[in-house]
């Protein structure tokens, strides 16, 4: 199956905050926020996560932040409630969440179903909205094949079926999934090759070994995959030499892809790696400390 190359998965996401000028810098100026949480949580992951200033990180993360409580991608930037989760969760992940302004920062969450229940969960401010209306508009985006699109009507998608199923999962509400119908449309997603893919006819990406697996670890359906050729499959779009992680073989690395191919290892338990909740997308250990007070 071969190794999962740590150390040098280590140097590549610590490198790309230092080459400013560098192609893959540029491209996530605006997402730095989401980039950030990919690579400090990859790092907690792979068990390195004092290789960073903690003060630093938390210094920057509140620069981004709006009057009207929520975080942008970037400092100057426009709020956006994606970068708010990102934010929450790297706070959360620092364990510095105490930094916030708890109510601020709730009131600012209105749209994006899952997104903002993840969100408010981790600040445990779920019932400044309504859930049940939430719950219920998401069992509305399922169709006859057990998936979920992003509108009711909407075409099934692995992505769009993580953001449902997890809101569910966090609300207690997965009994509104058919979990072998779905489990079913999920594993078919997997490929000659191994990996997965987003829906039919489409290629294998490793950002796939996240968004499926997630949901089938969810849906109790993991065991329906061929999981030491995911493994694999993952393993094969690193690059050996530099370090980080590809969406498919060959292809250049981005912290994106690394993200997702460490954290589908974890939900496939790869030796040596920290273990990831499914629903919230941290690590577990993290998500037992500040959210359920374990």
């Amino acid at each position: 199956m071969g190794e999962l190359e740590v150390e040098k998965h280590v140097r590549n996401i610590l490198s790309v905050e230092k080459k400013k000028d560098g192609f893959e810098s540029l491209v996530i100026e605006h997402p730095r926020m989401n980039g950030a949480y990919w690579g400090l949580t990859t790092l907690d992951l792979l068990g390195k996560i004092e290789t960073i200033d903690k003060d630093e990180v938390v210094s920057w993360v509140m620069k981004c932040q709006d009057e009207s409580g929520g975080f942008s991608g970037n400092i100057g930037h426009d709020p956006h409630l994606l970068y708010t989760l990102s934010t929450v969760q790297i706070l959360t992940l620092l364990d510095k969440i105490d930094v916030l302004d708890i109510d601020k920062n709730s009131i600012s969450i209105c749209r994006f179903s899952y997104i903002a229940i993840c969100c408010l969960s981790i600040l445990r401010h779920l019932e400044k909205i309504n859930v049940e209306k939430a719950v219920d508009y998401v069992v509305r985006c399922k169709n006859l094949d057990g998936g979920f699109g992003s509108t009711p009507g909407g075409e099934s998608h692995a992505g769009q079926i993580f953001c449902c199923v997890g809101a569910l999962a966090i609300t207690g509400s997965l009994h509104h999934i058919d979990r072998d119908l779905l489990g079913w449309w999920l594993c078919e997603r997997q490929v000659k090759s191994g990996g997965l893919n987003g829906r039919p006819e489409k290629l294998p990406d490793v950002c796939y070994s996240w968004w499926v697996l997630s949901s089938l670890v969810m849906i109790d359906r993991v065991h329906w995959i061929d999981k030491e050729k995911l493994a694999r499959f993952i393993l094969d779009c690193q690059d050996r030499e530099n370090g980080g992680i590809s969406d498919r073989p060959d292809d250049a690395v981005d912290v994106f892809h690394t993200y997702f191919g460490v954290a589908g290892l974890s939900l496939l338990e790869y030796p040596g790696l920290k273990a990831i909740d499914p629903a919230y997308a941290l690590p577990v250990d993290v998500v037992n400390r500040i959210i359920f007070r374990k």
